[in-house]
């Protein structure tokens, strides 16, 4: 009960939201009347039943490693079972785009979740006359807010999330039950056929509007992406809870536009007719909801952002853990505000909920294209040619709805999509630019560096203590290691070459001696789940190092390409190897290396 109740705080605020602005934006491209809203909340019913309950709860929810989810992972599988070649390097590419536009929806998530929350407040006696410049100060203001308090950690507070989101589905599904009883006649909306002759009878109208109904779905991807932190039964249990709330939220809201066809915001109209005596606790409760939301979709860009660094799609990034409970309690100050300066530009850019709508979509239906695509893939080489099926039938809805958002790109969409390329430019650059590095710094082959060891070893004066290189592997040499002892002649009686490689899997850790490649040269290997916290300087301690310098390299590139160039830039901003790892300043020595890219 204890997972299912925090999975609602954690995992379900985004798709939660939803209703407080999908029908709203709707019914300003179709007919308030009862054919075409029937023919909408079918859309949606039916729209929650596959890309949610089919494609996330069941299919995506059966692909893990260690109980870990999301597109990364996905790729990890896939790329396991093509075993290399120009396929993984597809696929590679492929969720490289996939984790950007899950950024560039992260980024327009909280702004129209708040901005929607907040103009609920035009129906209070007072403050009808508030503008969209004022609506969008306040939601700004929140938005500051909310992020300016992500260094201190919400493991504190989390323990109200799920307890807050409980009263909001259930607030959701009361005032849906009360509207739905003025005219049960909606539920037929359930019936496909209303959904089927809305899309044959307007065309390319009916083709628009689904660009707008993948907006009850925002989120779902959060299901699969965040299962490895909470477990993926609890999940599958608090969405059948959920999916009964917004069911009964969008019907009750249908119920509602067909009559009184005048209404211009659904939700908030209908909860104002139904007691405006609640109405007031009922948009604290909302905003409280978006702000959750929007919590739930930074630490989720905090993960995958992490998870990234330790896959090597992502550089070296500052992580600070803020629970000394919950690992998956982490910030990254970087992504925090990377993310605050965007969601403030669209919330200045677009002013109203209803014009951000135009720019919401496309990524998200992106990512579930990319995900039901991989999804489709790996069932049918392992030979699962049911759910290969099923997937391949999901990927073409998802595909549907990718172009159907294609024409919001002219109003607005392209904004998704500056802001999603910005991470896959970052991306790029960074890996690319890592395996160019790589060549051009020439590492010495790790024999010919014993036989040289050897020699130097058995004659030269040694220092007194334990030096510290690290090294990616001992088969290849780093030229700062050939610089620090052949060519300085600093040598130390005990020289270890650290070792860490990250492993395929989230969680777990190794650490252990391998042996020796010659006298006073031992070689420590650690390898690490890509999702698992590593103190490098305990591992250290407990395995008996007691280190007196430690080496490292720093490559000083020359370049005159813009691209390379940018490059040399994030290599210079993120901080070293061990500087990453926060080993104690005053015994690093940084060996500089002039690389020529």
């Amino acid at each position: 009960m204890k997972g299912v109740l925090s999975s609602l705080g954690l995992v379900f605020g985004d798709i939660g939201t939803s209703p407080i602005y999908t029908l709203t934006v709707i019914i300003l491209l179709t007919k308030p009347d009862e054919a075409h809203i029937m023919g909408v909340l079918s859309l949606i019913f039916w729209t929650l039943v596959t890309l949610i309950s089919a494609q996330y709860a069941w299919l995506a929810m059966s692909l893990s490693r260690k109980g870990e989810g999301g597109d990364i992972v996905l790729r990890e599988i896939l790329v396991h079972l093509l075993k290399g070649g120009k396929k993984a390097r597809f696929v590679t590419l492929v969720s490289y785009v996939s984790v950007s536009l899950m950024i560039g929806d992260g980024v327009i998530t909280p702004a129209i979740s708040i901005l929607s929350a907040m103009e609920g407040a035009r129906l209070i006696p007072g403050l009808g006359a508030l503008t969209p410049l004022q609506i969008t100060l306040a939601s700004c203001a929140v938005a500051v807010a909310l992020f300016s308090v992500q260094r201190y950690g919400t493991d504190k507070v989390a323990g109200a999330f799920g307890p807050v989101m409980v009263l909001w589905f259930l607030a959701l599904s009361a005032s849906g039950i009360f509207s739905i009883s003025a005219f049960p006649s909606v539920l037929g909306a359930v019936n496909p056929y209303y959904a089927f002759n809305l899309l044959s009878e307007n065309g390319l109208v009916g083709f628009i509007i689904l660009s707008e109904v993948i907006l009850c779905a925002t989120g779902g991807e959060a299901l699969y992406a965040d299962m490895g932190h909470i477990g993926a039964k609890p999940i599958i249990k608090a969405w059948f809870f959920v999916f009964a709330a917004l069911f009964l939220s969008y019907m009750g809201q249908g119920a509602f536009v067909i009559t009184h066809p005048e209404t211009k915001n659904a939700l908030f109209e209908m909860i104002f007719s139904q007691s405006a005596f609640l109405y007031a606790p009922f948009l604290v409760l909302s905003l409280l909801a978006t702000v959750i939301a929007s919590q739930a979709m930074i630490s989720g860009m905090f993960s995958i952002v992490y998870q990234g660094i330790f896959t090597g799609m992502f550089p070296r990034l500052r992580i600070d853990f803020t629970s000394t409970k919950l690992r998956s309690q982490i910030y990254i100050g970087f992504v925090n505000w990377f993310l605050l300066a965007s969601v403030l530009f669209v919330m200045f850019q677009f002013g109203e909920s209803s014009k951000l709508a135009a720019a919401y979509g496309l990524a998200v239906s992106g990512a579930m294209t990319v995900t039901g695509s991989m999804m489709t893939w790996i069932f049918f080489l392992r030979g699962d040619y049911f759910k290969s099926s099923v997937a391949l039938v999901l990927t073409l809805i998802d595909l549907a709805f990718l172009l159907s958002c294609g024409t919001k790109i002219p109003h607005g969409g392209f904004w998704s999509l500056v802001i999603a390329s910005a991470p896959l430019t970052l991306i790029m650059v960074y890996t690319l630019g890592q395996r160019k590095l790589y060549r051009a710094m020439r590492p010495v082959d790790g024999d010919f560096f014993v036989e040289q060891y050897k020699a130097l070893y058995s004659s030269s004066v040694k220092l007194k203590g334990t030096a510290l290189y690290f090294t990616r592997d001992t088969d290849k040499i780093p030229p700062y290691i050939i610089h620090t002892m052949f060519i300085n002649g600093i040598l130390y009686e005990d020289n270890i070459f650290i070792s860490i490689s990250t492993l395929d899997v989230p969680f777990g850790m190794e650490s252990y001696f391998r042996g020796e490649l010659s006298d006073g040269l031992r070689i420590f290997e650690i390898h690490i789940g890509y999702l698992e916290p590593l103190d490098l300087a305990d591992v250290l301690r407990k395995s008996g190092i007691h280190e007196k310098t430690i080496f490292y390299g720093i490559e000083d590139i020359v370049t005159s390409s813009p691209v390379w160039g940018f490059f040399s830039a994030i290599k210079k901003l993120s901080p070293t190897y061990v500087q990453f790892y926060k080993l104690p300043p005053n015994k690093l020595h940084g060996v500089v290396t002039r690389v020529e890219m």
